[in-house]
Order: structure tokens, then C-alpha cells, then sequence
């Protein structure tokens, strides 16, 4: 037996608790892994609290978690990685655990922390997928609501990278390294669709939004167009015509390139930076859910084994 956190019911961080459950075996192409760091979600807590019970219910006890770093100590036929390496990747049967499987485990560096390794899986594919989607080219203006957050972070560095220009929106306290990305940064809140306009006095072409704030009405009036506006994170989609990418774990597609071996490399040799906020014992994964909830951690949170 070993050790996760799992939840027999739908509610507060409080129904996460830690529970002894059998090692998960791996199958064909998949590892298992002694986890080293659990990155915490916004999809786990919608998951904990029965908000994706309608279109996914699930099958009691759940081990929560979508991404994990570790030490590879079992392989499947097929996987592509060795007993003894480090890798990092998305967990089909979830990650608050000290074992867990990897679909498609991606080697992890020397020099990148367990913790960032970790972070990086669901967010990073997350970034990636949505700039494809919304068509950001070199030469546009891109908006992201959200830009301090750890989506819109990825996304502001890697449209910068793409020669994009990007204006960002941001809490007070985010706006200095919003702008160290390469930004524009613009503080949130009331008057932000007049201050990004002083910002982009050329228009803006696409919007990403990652911050669920009820900016779409408004994002679609700045592009003049919902085919341009893409979000995360706001359910009221479809009532402004605009499209909801969702972030869960197939969402990458296995048919696409994978994107996080090079954010991975990226991240290692500090060309790309996602900041890790608070840390937590696999046994506080409550404590975590509950702090991420309230937005008093900055940064990703991560549980440790």
C-alpha cells in the first residue's frame, strides 16, 4: 500500500482526505512514478466540488491532480523512459499520491526543480494550445486578461517570443513582471478597456482570457469580432459568441506535437519562467485547495510526497 489524497464526495478542500491505496500499475507507453511534486489546479477544485459532475461524474474514490514530476520505478511495454529517470507529465489516475502513472512522461532536466517540472505539464500545453487556436501571428496585437496568472503568464512570454505584441492585464502587484515578459501591462479592473486601448492605440487582434472577470463583452467590442476572443475560464461563453477552450487532461490531443518537451527545455535553461508559489506536504492537499480558492498563494501551488 501507499500513500494519496482522495475524496469519497463532492464539497469543500475539507472532503480531501489522506487515504492508504494500491500503487497503480502501468500499462502499454505508460510509467509509474515515485512523485516528487503534484501540481494543484483550478481543474481540481472544480473537480472536488461536483462542478464537472454533469459532463464527467466520478467514479468515488478520486485521486485527484493532473500533472506530477518524478522518479520513473516501473515501466509499461512500449514507454519511453527507463527504472531511474526523472520525468514529468500528465496522470490519468491523478497525481496527489507517492505513486502515480504518466501517460507520456517528458525527461526532466538536472537544473529545473521537481516543483517547476511539475507545474509546467498542464499549464504549458494549456498556453500553447490557445495561441494555435486563436491564430496569433508574428506582427499582432494580443490581449491577455489574466497575465499574472500562471496561464497567462506561459502565454504572455511565448506570443512575445513569436514576435507578438501583448498587452497584459494584471493585478497591481503582477504588473512589474508582466512587463519584465516583454509586455504591455495594464491593471485590471474597472477602465481596463480604456487603458489597453491607450496601450494598443493600434487595435488589438485577438484576446486570450484566462481570468474568468466578465471581460467578454468588452474583448469582443475591442476586437470587433468574437471569432478573435477565445477563454478559459469564463462558462458565459457562448452567450457573447465567443469560444471556451476547455483545459482539461486530454486537452492537449495526443495527435498534436506536444509542446512541453520544449517549454520544459525552455524553463530549464531560464528562458522561461513560471513562478512557484506555495508549497504543501501531500497530507495539506485541503489546506492547499483551500488557500488556492481564496487566492492567497501567488504562483502555482505544488504538493510534496
Amino acid at each position: 500500500m501507499s500513500r494519496a489524497v482522495t475524496f469519497s464526495a463532492y464539497g469543500s478542500p475539507d472532503v480531501l482526505r489522506p487515504s492508504e491505496v494500491t500503487p497503480p500499475e502501468p500499462g502499454p507507453g505508460q510509467v509509474r512514478i515515485r512523485v516528487r511534486a503534484a501540481s494543484v489546479n483550478p481543474f481540481d477544485i472544480k473537480l472536488r466540488s461536483g462542478l464537472m459532475a454533469a459532463g464527467a461524474p466520478a467514479r468515488f474514490p478520486v485521486v485527484p491532480g493532473l500533472d506530477a514530476a518524478g522518479v520513473v520505478d516501473a515501466v509499461g511495454d512500449g514507454a519511453r523512459a527507463a527504472v531511474g529517470d526523472g520525468v514529468l507529465g500528465a496522470t490519468p489516475g491523478g497525481g496527489y499520491a507517492e505513486y502515480a502513472l504518466l501517460d507520456r512522461p517528458v525527461a526532466k532536466p538536472d537544473g529545473l526543480s521537481w516543483e517547476l517540472a511539475a507545474s509546467l505539464v498542464t499549464v504549458g500545453r494549456t498556453a500553447a494550445r490557445v495561441l494555435d487556436e486563436l491564430g496569433v501571428q508574428a506582427g499582432g496585437t494580443l490581449l491577455v486578461h489574466g497575465a499574472g496568472g500562471s496561464v497567462g503568464t506561459l502565454a504572455v512570454q511565448l506570443a512575445a517570443t513569436r514576435g507578438v505584441t501583448v498587452v497584459g492585464t494584471a493585478a497591481e502587484r503582477d504588473l512589474e513582471r508582466v512587463t519584465s515578459y516583454g509586455a504591455t501591462a495594464v491593471r485590471y479592473g474597472d477602465g481596463w478597456a480604456e487603458r489597453v486601448r491607450d496601450a494598443a492605440p493600434q487595435g488589438i487582434d485577438h484576446v486570450l482570457d484566462a481570468s474568468g472577470a466578465g471581460v467578454l463583452a468588452e474583448s469582443v467590442a475591442l476586437t470587433g469580432d468574437a471569432a478573435r476572443v477565445l477563454t478559459i475560464a469564463d462558462m458565459s461563453a457562448a452567450q457573447h459568441g465567443v469560444r471556451f477552450s476547455a483545459g482539461g487532461p486530454a486537452a492537449s490531443g495526443a495527435a498534436a506535437p506536444d509542446p512541453l518537451p520544449e517549454l520544459v527545455r525552455s524553463a530549464a535553461a531560464g528562458a522561461l519562467d513560471l513562478p512557484v508559489g506555495r508549497t504543501y506536504p501531500l497530507e495539506q492537499a485541503s489546506a492547499a485547495h483551500a488557500d488556492l480558492e481564496a487566492r492567497r498563494s501567488r504562483g502555482k501551488v505544488v504538493l510534496l510526497p
